[in-house]
């Protein structure tokens, strides 16, 4: 089982950065959408209102914190460094690779969920609200997948990983994702609990 280790290990930091985000979404108050509030050809906002500049901006801000401090634990604490797959093969634990890792991680994440929520915006499902019953299962899925796929991504750019590892990590980073969204939903920063 030291592939789960390690997975968390190696993921923390963006699991965090994803938690915080949430937090730093809800003090701020700068509704920029990514979208511009712009329509896509089919008359339907490209994004919606949910996808915004603060949440982006965040991600890869906290990503590079979060990383950076998850660097110093890693450099602290032998097993951690050994078993964090940024730091195997030629690099190095240092402050400027943990906080480009870091940004990586949290552009990713970001950015991995803008398709899903195009496609929601195409089946006219309101951002923030569950999709139709037929759609329901598959967007629960990719509610949870979309951001995880997107660091598992960048890991595997670090640290290439098998097709079975890399769904591996996907499917228990996404099982994780929905565990924390019904902690976060009953903590009151979402409004939905998946």
């Amino acid at each position: 089982m030291d592939w789960l280790a390690e997975m968390y290990i190696t993921l923390l930091p963006g699991m965090a950065a994803g938690v915080l985000n949430m937090v730093w979404c809800k003090a701020l108050r700068f509704p920029a959408p990514i979208d511009g509030g712009r329509n896509w050809c089919d008359g339907r906002r490209v994004f919606g209102d949910n996808k915004t500049w603060k949440g982006l901006i965040g991600m890869v801000v906290l990503g590079c914190a979060c990383s950076a401090a998850w660097g110093a634990a890693c450099a602290a604490n032998g097993y951690l460094g050994q078993h964090n797959y940024f730091y195997q093969g030629p690099f190095s634990n240092t402050f400027a690779y943990n906080a480009g890792v870091g940004a990586a991680i949290g552009l990713a994440y970001a950015v991995f969920e803008l398709p899903n929520s195009f496609l929601k915006r195409r089946l006219a499902v309101e951002p923030g609200k569950p999709a139709p019953r037929a759609w329901r299962i598959l967007f629960t899925c990719l509610d949870q997948a979309d951001s995880v796929v997107g660091m598992v991504f960048v890991v595997s750019v670090f640290h290439p990983l098998s097709l079975g590892y890399f769904w591996a990590y996907v499917a228990v980073g996404s099982a994780t994702h929905a565990v924390l969204n019904v902690l976060l939903f009953l903590a009151g920063l979402r409004r939905q609990p998946l």
